[in-house]
Parts: structure tokens; sequence; C-alpha cells
């Protein structure tokens, strides 16, 4: 097992890729707290016997079910530009706001 370390460094750098500054008490502070519930924490793996159990990526077998894709009748462009004021008509189309 390879023991994972937690290092004023590494917390140091994990708050400088988030954008936090940190002061020193903090990071002192946070070290502690991350050694403790992270590498402790996930110790408690290695306490669990895993000589017969079989690799797994998912443990639910489970599959993709896709519908068919069918077409159907849609409105025609007269009857969708019914629907719309006349200001937002232009050309045939229907005239959305700028986004920028």
């Amino acid at each position: 097992m390879v023991k994972a370390e937690v290092t004023k460094d590494l917390v140091k750098k994990v708050a400088e890729n988030a954008r936090l500054s940190l002061t020193d008490e903090e990071l002192e502070k946070f070290t502690k707290e991350i050694e403790e519930v992270i590498v402790e924490s996930f110790s408690k793996l290695d306490e669990v016997d895993t000589t017969d159990v079989e690799p797994s990526f998912q443990p639910i077998k489970q599959t993709n079910k896709f519908r068919n894709d069918t077409s159907t009748d849609s409105l025609s462009q007269e009857e969708a530009l019914a629907n719309v004021k006349e200001d937002l008509r232009e050309k045939g189309y229907i005239k959305g706001p700028k986004v920028i």
C-alpha cells in the first residue's frame, strides 16, 4: 500500500488552484485536518480483505436503454409563425433576443 502524505506544500498548492489565500495558521490547521480526515479514513480500506473479490468497475449491471428515433409530424413554418407576435417575425423566422 502506498502511504499518501498530506503536506503543507500540497495544501498550499490546492488552495492556490482554488484561488484561496491561506494564512500560516490556516495552512497548519487545514493540513492537520485533511491528514486526519482523508488519510486516516481511507486507510480503513486497507483493513478490508479483498483476496477473493474480482475487480469491478461498475457494481450494478446496467445497460443504456435507447428509444427508437422516429420522426413525427410537427408544425409547419406558417403554423409556428402564427403563434408569434408580428414584431418577432422576420423573413419567415422567429427573431430572438441578441445574445453576446
